[in-house]
């Protein structure tokens, strides 16, 4: 269905009025250039075309995009008519090859190619982020004497607080008096000013706008025109123009824009794809004091230690391959932070970090004091980890002690160890520095999984959310890093002892211990690392190994060797078993959906390369699909044959022929594998494979 030729009338007269009094940079962005002289005119175009109109006549009807709805968008400015876009049946509607989205209380439309990010894995993030953003409104505005209303959450009973010397009349009129309260979906001139720096569809601005209350602006910004046009679709699909405001720039360069004081954001998101480290300069000058700051780090292969020299030159921190990668990450993240914010006279104040899927999450707080700046290097620290038992140590970088009411800043002593490990003689790895303090807040947390019980129906992930939040609430807040049963079994070849009992043997110790959020077999505890073998030790006596069959210079000999000075006593504590596990709570997440994880970048043209494609389904059931993976590759040619190196004639899992024939060896090379089906011989003159061919990939 085409357009009438009225509204074609409109469309192009309302274009010309604004072509001839704005400038260029502004043209069909808005109603700036429009004069208040040319209203009259605008008003009778508009009466003349709209006359015996058809309302089944939509403007998005030859081609639903932002181009279209956006002329309609300035006269709703313009005429004063509210009612435009119900005149008109929806200006925005999903097109074809576009679907509607549901998440949260938002519906978006998004394209079927891959021109604009999503993942619909990270529902648990966007629910997560709208749950600390909610409560983090709630307190800010608690001191602005604003509550917060939310609908279908149960009230908290009111405490009535003795006023002492006040008069009874007096507080009777305190306890009746209604404080001033906002609402999800208005706007709060004393709210939030929130700042989504890589948007995408703008899905996680506009759930703020229908979820979290006490908002004044949102700001959803992308670097894609595509993008950008899509969030303006989006917004008035969801009618939340009042507060949210599309916007096409380079994040940076938006925040750089607004340091000075005034014009900063009381929350920022950062979710890009990949690495956030070159925005996290510019996004702690940007936030206020005291504002929150989100980020996201997907790259989780760098930060766990597969490429510890780039993880440095991201994040100013060497990482590590160990059993403790996950949470490594986030304290190399909050090292990041706050090492960036110091040069500002700035210091971070973590609320929430936690390890989920495929990526990590931190939630912190920004301040501003040159006085806490100057602790911040003794909340850093470098980690020794030993390469053969797993062994790892901390070494602040820095020492404050107080003298008084003052405090004095030093360097930090040591190193903590010897040049080899005191367990197993084995070399120790230097990784760090990394954030040593506390990576939550317990305070907050708390209120976070409570206002989440007030109301579970409100996220879709509110188990998850309620069973990752208890175990960060029973972590060991003053403990860094952990262990894993699996690596401490392994390393002395025994069998992996109970998680109950191994922690009731440390209870029994004196010591405290937790389990962690980041990893299943995690152990978190206070007991050095001698007491830790110690209690392995013991447990290898009750389940003994082979030991003749060990080498004398393995780490489980050399550990095995020495008696254990601590009895220890496995008898299951009741205390061992944290309460989130009794419950049975959703502490770990299952595969959402199949082939989930990270998902390919969006690219000009949408879809996905034809790389990508093949190299999904050559890795994808593996294990299913054994034998016919063996199969395929023997229709991949032998890289090592072909250079003369593959000793492993008939039986190599590739190829050793191409047509009919072997493939040529390099001169003077002589082949000991079996002679082929063809019983060709291995020499010079054998036929060539074909120049067209793929180059074989590597064995």
């Amino acid at each position: 269905m085409v357009l009438t030729i009225r509204r074609k009338i409109l469309k192009y007269c309302f274009r010309a009025v604004l072509s001839l009094q704005s400038p260029p940079q502004q043209r069909f962005q808005g109603t700036e250039g429009v004069h208040d002289t040319n209203l009259p005119l605008l008003r009778k175009v508009w009466t003349w075309t709209t006359m015996e109109s058809d309302c089944s006549m939509d403007v998005n009807m030859e081609n639903p995009n932002f181009q279209n709805a956006s002329v309609e968008e300035p006269l709703n400015q313009i005429l004063g008519d509210e009612n435009i876009h119900s005149q008109n049946c929806g200006t925005t509607r999903a097109g074809s090859g576009e679907t509607v989205i549901e998440e949260g209380s938002t519906k978006i439309i998004f394209p079927s190619a891959n021109e604009v990010f999503y993942n619909p894995v990270q529902e648990f993030n966007r629910d997560l982020t709208c749950a600390v953003v909610t409560e983090f409104a709630r307190m800010q505005l608690a001191k602005k004497g604003i509550e917060v209303s939310i609908p279908g959450e149960e009230p908290l009973s009111r405490v009535v607080v003795d006023l002492g010397e006040t008069p009874k009349k007096d507080q009777e009129a305190i306890l009746g008096e209604k404080l001033p309260f906002t609402t999800v979906g208005e706007k709060c001139e004393e709210g939030l000013r929130i700042l989504e720096g890589l948007a995408a569809s703008g899905l996680r601005s506009i759930r703020f706008a229908k979820e979290v209350p006490g908002v004044h602006s949102i700001i959803a910004n992308d670097f894609s025109s595509k993008a950008v046009d899509l969030i303006s679709r989006n917004v008035r699909f969801n009618g939340v123009e009042h507060l949210v405001t599309p916007s096409l720039s380079d994040a940076r360069m938006l925040m750089y824009g607004h340091r000075e004081t005034k014009e900063r954001f009381d929350v920022i998101d950062l979710d890009p794809y990949g690495s956030p480290s070159v925005f996290l300069d510019a996004a702690v000058q940007a936030v206020n004091d005291g504002g929150l700051l989100c980020v996201t780090c997907t790259d989780m292969a760098v930060m766990a230690g597969n490429s510890g020299e780039t993880c440095y030159s991201k994040y100013g921190a060497m990482s590590i391959k160990a059993k403790f990668c996950h949470e490594m990450a986030l304290r190399i993240i909050l090292h990041s932070l706050d090492l960036r914010a110091n040069c500002y006279q700035r210091y971070i104040v973590p609320l929430l970090s936690i390890s989920a899927d495929f990526y990590i999450r931190v939630f912190v707080r920004v301040f501003t004091g040159q006085a806490k700046v100057k602790s911040s290097a003794s909340k850093q620290a470098l980690v020794y980890n030993c390469a053969g038992c797993g062994t790892f140590h901390l070494q602040r970088m820095g020492k404050m002690t107080s003298h008084g009411s003052n405090f004095k800043y030093s360097a930090g002593s040591g190193p903590p160890v010897g040049m080899s490990c005191e367990h197993c003689q084995q070399k120790h790895q230097l990784g760090g520095p990394i954030w040593a303090e506390s990576i939550h807040s317990p305070d907050f947390v708390e209120k976070v999984l409570t206002a989440i019980g007030r109301n579970p129906k409100r996220y879709k992930t509110a188990g998850r959310m309620q069973g990752m939040l208890s175990m960060v609430m029973e972590e060991l807040c003053d403990v860094p890093l952990y262990y894993t049963l699996d690596h401490l079994s392994s390393t002395i070849h025994c069998n992996t002892p109970p998680m109950l009992q191994f922690t009731s043997a440390i209870l029994h110790a004196g010591y405290r211990v937790s389990l962690s959020h980041a990893c299943k077999n995690a152990i978190k505890t206070d007991a050095p690392p001698m007491i830790i073998w110690d209690i392995m030790r013991c447990w290898e006596k009750n389940n003994p190994v082979k030991r003749e069959r060990l080498s004398e210079s393995s780490p489980a000999y050399l550990i095995l060797h020495n008696e254990p000075s601590l009895q220890a006593c496995f008898d299951v504590r009741e205390d061992a078993n944290p309460k989130s596990r009794k419950q049975g709570l959703k502490r770990f997440q299952e595969n959402p959906e199949a082939n989930w994880g990270p998902r390919a970048r969006a690219k000009i043209g949408g879809g996905i390369s034809k790389s990508l494609e093949e190299k999904r389904k050559l890795h994808q059931n593996k294990r299913k699909e054994h034998g016919e993976s063996e199969a395929r590759l023997k229709n991949i040619p032998c890289k090592k044959f072909k250079q003369g190196n593959c000793t492993l004639g008939d039986s190599c899992s590739y190829s050793h022929y191409e047509g009919g024939a072997r493939w040529a060896l390099k001169p003077n090379h002589i082949d000991n594998s079996k002679a082929g089906p063809t019983e060709e011989p291995h020499c010079q003159d054998a036929v060539q494979p074909p120049s067209t061919l793929e180059p074989p990939v590597t064995q």
